[in-house]
């Protein structure tokens, strides 16, 4: 008997010719995602300090466990709102969905530069998370549609660059914009974020396959019944960890920065100029906003080539490693005063994310039904709802009482003699140095020592590991119920 020929089997594309069949749809969503997170994280990389530094002479001075409760509020409602939204997504389109977020974003922004008493300023904080939840399920699940199985991984690989590009650009827009004022910070990232109105017009309508019969309720019970599934569940919980950790960055670790890290002599060593810099009692540092930019600097030039290389890695495997890498990368930059040492391990933490973020919304799209990509994108917020809502709680309270310089420099005055009148966290330092005749960066040794804040990242390592071991196992039990290359 004569047989037949057997063709090869298909070979994966390389990653030029993969992003080459990507649709245009595909770029122009790209760049929507990067304008709006060039001006989220314009805000949301000196918030913290905007907030709660107690040595931040323009700032709100809100406490740290006041800060901590604003980002709860933050987290549930940007991330727990596209749980539903995705749906409506699915149900009304993405792109009557993404305008009407855009509108609403605009409001927040502009609420947030006008507003400085407690209740008034959370609204707008509020409000800008609320349209950030509706932004993101039309986005994502647009994309989501764009791509395939062939191509996801080095798509989102992409999307993760291109989203990072506006998280590089967002630092350096907020230090040229608070060196008019604060409100400007507000005021300019409403303007950019306003350009999308215009990107809408670039790319025709996805079609979000969803069903297009029923209502608000039968939107909602669709979503909620969706959940009843123990693999998304199981999965969701275990994420939850990696986020409260991963959060951390953005929320805690500018304040950390502020209060303890010495960067100086990198400042000396390389000569930084005046945009890189900012002036302190301890002489001039390298801004916080830099420093924690060199985690969008290295997704910028890796992500989509991690990403390849990653491609025939099991989704779940690589997010094992990710959250690791990452949960070492955040205890190394808290664990040390060094300027050096914190910047080496912010990029540790950002190969971590390059593994772990983007493979996170990868295995949602992929193991999602065909005509609910929308509504398990939004599902994607449900990890950071639980861990950023939480995480944020744990945080204010952690820091306030183990790790804000002012506020341990009032403990050591009261453990040695007294406050003296009139003294509060905003001149807690100054009467520190004064009773000990120390100069600033003395002083703050002196604290380190005393009452060594780096322990304050211990817990959030340990959920980080934990989130590491979950998905582990997670991943030896969904093995049977998935193919190979998922």
């Amino acid at each position: 008997m004569s047989s037949m020929p057997q063709s090869a089997p298909p070979q994966r594309a390389g990653m030029f010719g993969q992003l080459a069949h990507l649709s245009r749809a595909f770029w122009m969503l790209n760049i929507m995602e990067m304008f709006e997170r060039l001006a989220y994280f314009g805000v949301r990389v000196v918030i913290p300090i905007y907030i709660a530094q107690a040595d931040e002479i323009h700032g709100l001075h809100f406490t740290q466990a006041q800060k901590g409760f604003i980002f709860t509020l933050w987290a549930l409602v940007q991330t727990g709102v596209p749980i539903f939204s995705g749906g409506f997504a699915d149900r009304y389109g993405y792109k009557k969905t993404i305008a009407v977020s855009i509108a609403i974003k605009i409001a927040g922004y502009l609420l947030m530069a006008t507003q400085r008493g407690f209740w008034p300023f959370t609204i707008g904080c509020l409000v800008l998370a609320f349209g950030t939840a509706i932004f993101k399920p039309g986005v994502w699940g647009s994309l989501q549609r764009t791509m395939d199985k062939s191509n996801s991984s080095v798509g989102w690989g992409m999307f993760y660059m291109l989203v990072n590009v506006g998280g590089f650009l967002g630092p350096p827009l907020a230090h040229f914009l608070y060196g008019f004022s604060w409100p400007t910070v507000f005021f300019g990232c409403a303007v950019i974020v306003s350009l999308n109105f215009l990107m809408l017009l670039t790319y025709p309508s996805v079609d979000a396959g969803g069903t297009k019969s029923g209502g608000v309720w039968q939107t909602t019970v669709l979503t909620i019944t969706n959940l009843f599934n123990l693999r998304l569940i199981t999965f969701i919980l275990i994420m939850s960890g990696f986020w409260l950790m991963f959060m951390q960055l953005f929320d805690l670790l500018p304040n950390f920065i502020v209060d303890w890290v010495d960067s100086s002599s990198l400042v000396r060593a390389l000569h930084l100029p005046a945009m890189f810099t900012t002036q302190t009692t301890r002489g001039p540092m390298v801004a916080q906003e830099w420093m924690i930019n060199l985690d969008s600097f290295m997704i910028v030039l890796l992500v989509v080539w991690v990403s390849h290389l990653v491609a025939r890695m099991r989704r779940v495997h690589s997010i094992f490693i990710g959250i690791a890498v990452a949960s070492l990368g955040l205890l190394a930059a808290g664990f040390t005063m060094s300027g050096v040492s914190c910047l080496l391990g912010i990029a540790l933490f950002a190969v971590g994310e390059m593994l772990a973020s983007p493979k996170m919304n990868d295995y949602l799209g992929i193991i999602a039904p065909d005509d609910k990509k929308g509504l398990y994108m939004g599902y994607a917020n449900m990890p950071t709802a639980i861990g950023w809502a939480y995480g944020s709680f744990l945080a204010g309270d952690l820091y306030g009482r183990m790790g804000e310089k002012a506020g341990l420099a009032l403990r050591y005055l009261g453990e040695h003699g007294g406050v003296p009148a009139g003294v509060d966290r905003t001149t807690a330092m100054e009467s520190l140095q004064s009773v000990t005749h120390l100069d600033a960066s003395a002083a703050t040794r002196l604290l380190w020592n005393a009452y060594h804040p780096y322990k304050l990242w211990y817990p959030f390592f340990a959920v980080g590991i934990a989130s590491a071991i979950g998905i582990f196992f997670y991943a030896r039990w969904v093995r049977k119920y998935e193919a190979a290359d998922i």
